[in-house]
């Protein structure tokens, strides 16, 4: 059996994308090893493959990611070699790089974002020149590049003269076998509920601006926020001062199927990352193509890609990101109403679906000659 080895720097349990590939991976023959870290607040995983969660000693800066790296190199270096090495993202491509090209074995590369664009490293220039650095010195030699979108594809070619294939964040189009009320989860059944959902509920996201508007609409609309993220602590604490709590519903991670359950009885989806780095300008998140599966219009800031797929195909309104648009906005789609939207909504969960962007791993694992899949035309 042929096997791979795919190694993330984060939590296994919520990462949707790697996941999707995964049962790809599975479904092409591969013995799959899953690796990546285990948190504090990691949920048990029991999947239908092997994995290996790392305990680090440190949980961010230099010495997580020199740590992580260190271990990586060695777990992989001592293993049997993999037919298949994948790294998720620049913090762990470099043991993946060495040790795929020790065994003189194939490597993919997932860049989910532009990764020195990110914001956590702008305003450091140290750290931002050792990422790049080593970006520039593999990302030359990689042969099989995969990224989130043809914006970012834009940015890497435009740097390397390398174009990575797209492999969008589109989920599959399974929903759950049993659907929950609201009252069944504990929500309000007659209230208009917006959501927002997804592992990075951070600060420039937009929940700020979205609770400042809450706070001068009427009060049968509800704000639903499912997930993590460091902007949390704030968006509760303003949520009691601004006596809203009745009206926030904050919702701790969850497994996807579950997740979606809450998102489907919601009447609005939010995608409000704001222009203020250019991964955000870039973004697409997987939590649109979610509102989209599930049926339920989105308000989106006007980033590139977002605003290309929701205006252009008709899904919702896109707004600036500030209170008093925002609320303007949420009323027009409440006045429009579900059925306004639902035929573009379900034209759009046809055309976007993992049933149809996974062809971009199989042809690349039969230009790799790791499988047989016949090329789509």
């Amino acid at each position: 059996m042929k096997s791979v080895v795919i190694t993330v720097s984060n939590d296994l349990v919520t990462d949707q994308r790697v996941q999707r590939s995964i049962s790809v991976l599975q479904d092409e023959g591969f013995q799959v090893n899953f690796v990546g870290r285990k948190l504090p607040a990691s949920q048990d995983f029991d999947p239908k493959y092997d994995y290996h969660r790392f305990k680090l000693w440190f949980h961010k800066g230099f010495l997580f990611y020199a740590q992580l790296n260190l271990w990586l190199f060695f777990y992989l270096l001592f293993r049997k070699p993999y037919d298949l090495y994948w790294a998720n993202d620049l913090d762990t491509l470099l043991p993946n790089y060495l040790v795929a090209r020790l065994r003189r074995k194939p490597l993919i590369y997932d860049s989910h974002e532009y990764f020195c664009g990110v914001p956590e490293i702008q305003g450091r220039p140290l750290v931002k020149a050792v990422w790049q650095g080593l970006e520039k010195r593999i990302f030359p030699k990689l042969k099989w590049v995969l990224t989130v979108n043809n914006s970012i594809a834009d940015l890497y070619e435009k740097d390397y003269g390398i174009r990575p294939r797209v492999l969008r964040n589109v989920g599959n189009s399974i929903l759950p076998d049993n659907w929950k009320s609201r009252r069944e989860l504990g929500l309000p059944e007659n209230a208009f509920l917006l959501v927002n959902q997804g592992a990075g509920i951070n600060v420039d996201r937009g929940m700020e601006e979205v609770l400042e508007a809450l706070v001068g609409l009427e009060s049968d609309i509800h704000l639903m926020i499912i997930g993590k993220g460091d902007v949390l602590p704030y968006l509760k604490e303003r949520a009691q001062k601004a006596d809203l709590n009745g009206r926030v519903h904050f919702i701790d991670p969850m497994p996807y199927v579950d997740m979606l359950r809450y998102t489907a009885v919601a009447d609005l989806g939010l995608s409000l990352d704001k222009d203020t780095n250019i991964n955000y300008r870039f973004s697409l998140p997987n939590k649109v193509f979610d509102y989209i599966k599930c049926g339920i219009p989105i308000l989106a800031s006007k980033v590139v890609e977002v605003r290309n797929l929701v205006e252009g195909e008709g899904l919702g309104l896109c707004s600036e990101v500030e209170p008093k648009a925002l609320g303007e906005k949420i009323k027009e789609i409440q006045a429009l109403g579900k059925a306004h939207f639902k035929e573009a909504l379900a034209d759009a969960a046809q055309k976007h679906s993992w049933e149809k962007e996974q062809l971009v791993i199989r042809n690349l694992l039969m230009e790799i000659g790791l499988n047989q899949t016949v090329q789509a035309k």
